[in-house]
């Protein structure tokens, strides 16, 4: 039977502005107590539980901050912290460790299509019966239920993707917000002839962070044709097909084409990016706003010289895409599912929120009831913030249809270093999707 996402993922800008506009001092964050776990009926004896994650710094902070903070108040319960490569690797690393059942107690990964790909009602144990799954949003639980279970808890807060851009280089040089793709043309032209900087970031060494001008422009596409995503599902529609859905290969074409790129696109990663934006030695950066934390931990002197709009489209006002987080999962194979549970239980507190705000700073709106967010949040985060607030956003397409082709960010790369052109690449990733589709039992493919 095929997966068809539930229709309340429509909700998702308005459910994130609730999140948004509740905002109030964060409290300091403290370790778990007892009584805040599901804990009654777990065993005092020893017992350690192991942990993959992505080699993400965002990610592996939150895990070290949550572990530690758990063990504190569970002295019986430590951790094993294993990392993986990002990218098309790490989602080979996870598919095979599943399916042999060399899995970790724990794990993180996404939600949406990537998560429906793991086949959860066969390799993952449900999470229906952990207490605190009633303080998750529906929203969250939307994208990380298959068959009728609920199988994750948030790792983390909702993301933005957009263009994060350079402050103090946009008021020396004068320019503007863009509100449009043109203008964001028109701007980078400013920057090529007036300054030294890059106009536009690209990092292929890490090929995951090819896709955002795709991806992040998907609330554009919505805001086009809102039926768009069904239509893709049931291979009514495609990519290559033209605009809207093609703009996002057009965009990327055409920052290549106009020689606006940094010189070391292609081996340049995602802390180089985020540096290179931070100091002005780049002006604009696709990306989501989940490397905040790159910032903050590598040019915490440059966090308020950041700033974000969402990727421009043909016209102006143009939305915001936004992400769920991805979860944390226990497979079916865990030999400490019962401690394992218990911890996600205090996951899902505002307790482990403010563990998580203080460990790697305010990122987003959480998905749990409860959790809140310091005033004074990053420039990055208070330019995201306005979108939700207006319920100017639209949800990236992974978190409305299940089909996600693995080859995305490797086409991105040949079509945003001039390797392959915009259409040839939308047609080639067109082709991509269908194994999966036809995996997942799709009608119309």
């Amino acid at each position: 039977m095929p997966f068809t996402f539930n229709r309340r993922v429509i909700a998702l800008p308005a459910v994130f502005a609730v999140s948004a506009l509740g905002l109030a001092a964060c409290s300091t964050a403290s370790s778990p107590s007892a009584s805040d776990s599901a804990g009654a009926g777990v065993s005092d004896e020893p017992v350690e539980l192991s942990f993959l994650v992505d080699n993400a710094e965002v990610t592996v902070g939150i895990a070290e901050a949550l572990t530690a903070a758990y063990t504190e108040a569970h002295p019986n319960v430590t951790f094993d912290i294993e990392q993986r490569p990002g990218g098309t690797e790490g989602d080979n690393i996870v598919k095979t460790r599943l399916q042999t059942g060399d899995m970790t107690d724990i794990f993180v990964y996404n939600s949406g299509s990537l998560f429906q790909a793991l086949a959860p009602s066969k390799t993952l144990l449900p999470l229906d019966d952990v207490e605190n799954m009633s303080a998750v949003s529906d929203t969250f639980k939307a994208g990380v239920t298959a068959d009728g279970g609920v199988y994750g808890i948030p790792a983390g807060t909702a993301m933005g993707g957009g263009i994060l851009y350079n402050i103090p280089l946009y008021e020396e040089l004068g320019l503007e917000v863009p509100t449009t793709w043109d203008e964001f043309m028109a701007n980078n032209e400013v920057i090529a002839e007036q300054s030294d900087a890059a106009p536009v970031v690209q990092t292929y060494g890490e090929t995951w962070t090819s896709q955002l001008f795709v991806l992040g422009d998907f609330a554009n596409v919505l805001a086009v044709d809102p039926e768009w995503a069904d239509k893709y599902t049931a291979n009514e529609a495609k990519y290559a097909d033209g605009s809207p859905a093609i703009d996002g290969f057009q965009h990327l074409q055409d920052v290549a084409d106009a020689g606006y790129l940094n010189k070391d696109f292609a081996s340049a990663g995602l802390s180089d990016g985020m540096r290179m934006v931070a100091t002005g030695e780049g002006a604009h950066y696709p990306m989501l706003t989940f490397a905040f934390s790159e910032l903050q931990a590598n040019n915490p002197d440059n966090l308020n010289d950041v700033g974000l709009f969402a990727i421009p489209g043909t016209s102006g006002d143009s939305p915001l895409t936004t992400w769920l987080s991805p979860g944390y999962y226990i497979p079916a194979t865990s030999e400490h599912a019962d401690a394992a549970k218990d911890f996600l239980n205090w996951v899902a507190t505002p307790e482990a929120c403010d563990v998580q705000t203080e460990a790697v700073g305010a990122q987003g709106p959480y998905f749990v009831d409860g959790c809140t967010l310091p005033e004074d949040v990053p420039q990055m985060v208070a330019d995201m913030l306005p979108y939700f607030d207006a319920g100017n956003t639209g949800p990236a397409l992974e978190f409305l249809s299940p089909v996600k082709g693995p080859a995305l960010e490797n086409i991105m790369v040949e079509v945003g270093s001039g390797i392959r052109s915009a259409q040839d690449g939308a047609a080639l990733y067109d082709e991509d999707v269908k194994k999966q589709a036809q995996q997942l039992g799709l009608e119309g493919w």
